[in-house]
């Protein structure tokens, strides 16, 4: 994959891509054989407390594995999704995020469970969630948590899916960019619909333009009264980075680039986390 030429709108192409893939997929596999699935599997790993526990740690580690990205093109180019997850969990991940859109990030739905096999920590499935037939799919191939993007959602479509991956026992989280957005779904996160299902991401990388900027978590987070909730994501490349965010009361950080171009995975952890 290459970078993106024209990066400006490819939020808007991404979730139009999402709906065609949605149509096709829904026409393949129904919801209710997506429910049957589900019906056979366990509880989902608790997500929400392995990224809000308290430990040793200034802020916990949701490791991503991520093998490209629109605008940086491949990242890794020797990618063993579950390699790279066994020596996250290995080296202290507190949880995993895993990117799952194949057309962008050259990502795979399989990657969830092939990861939940072999790892006991909680998996977030990493993808542009817009419609219920997602939140069901998802579970079905072993999620335990997925993300919601405030700029790909209205207010109302957000609140649907929260209640629908709570029914389904899966934490939520809630990512924003910007002020508008934090203000629109500030409410919707804390507590509801029920309390401990919910977490707060501010992504620093603004989708519409991918460029990329700390100081966007250091910012918001002031305007957030409750900050066990509260997950930094992309942006964050060292020791310095994690302590600022700390300091600021992140109580999780969302690493995945960083990480994916290392050469030793297990070293690069320990310096972000001032251990090397």
């Amino acid at each position: 994959m290459s970078p993106m030429s024209n990066p400006s709108n490819i939020l808007e192409q991404i979730v139009a891509t999402k709906r065609e893939e949605i149509a096709e997929r829904s026409a393949r596999v129904s919801i209710e054989q997506l429910k049957e699935t589900i019906a056979t599997l366990g509880r989902p790993r608790n997500f929400f407390h392995a990224v809000t526990r308290k430990n040793q740690k200034p802020v916990n580690l949701i490791a991503e594995v991520k093998k490209a990205s629109p605008s940086a093109g491949v990242i890794r180019a020797d990618f063993d999704p579950v390699k790279i997850a066994q020596t996250y969990a290995s080296a202290g991940a507190d949880a995993l995020s895993v990117l799952t859109d194949e057309k962008y990030f050259q990502g795979k739905l399989d990657y969830l469970h092939a990861i939940r096999d072999v790892v006991k920590l909680p998996v977030l499935r990493k993808d542009f969630i817009i419609d219920p037939y997602q939140v069901y799919e998802s579970r079905a191939h072993g999620a335990d948590a997925i993300l919601l993007i405030a700029e790909c959602l209205e207010t109302s479509q957000m609140i649907d899916l929260q209640i629908l991956a709570t029914e389904l026992h899966m934490t939520c989280l809630i990512e924003v960019h910007d002020i508008d957005n934090l203000m629109r779904v500030r409410d919707h996160v804390i507590g509801f619909p029920h309390r401990s299902y919910s977490l707060l991401g501010i992504n620093n990388r603004d989708l519409r333009t991918f460029k990329t900027d700390l100081g966007t978590t250091l910012r918001m987070s002031e305007l957030i009264e409750d900050r066990e909730v509260l997950v930094s994501e992309s942006g964050i490349h060292t020791y310095d980075d994690i302590k600022k965010l700390s300091e600021a009361g992140v109580r999780a950080v969302l690493i995945g680039e960083s990480l994916m171009r290392s050469d030793d995975i297990a070293a690069k952890i320990k310096a972000l986390f001032g251990q090397a």
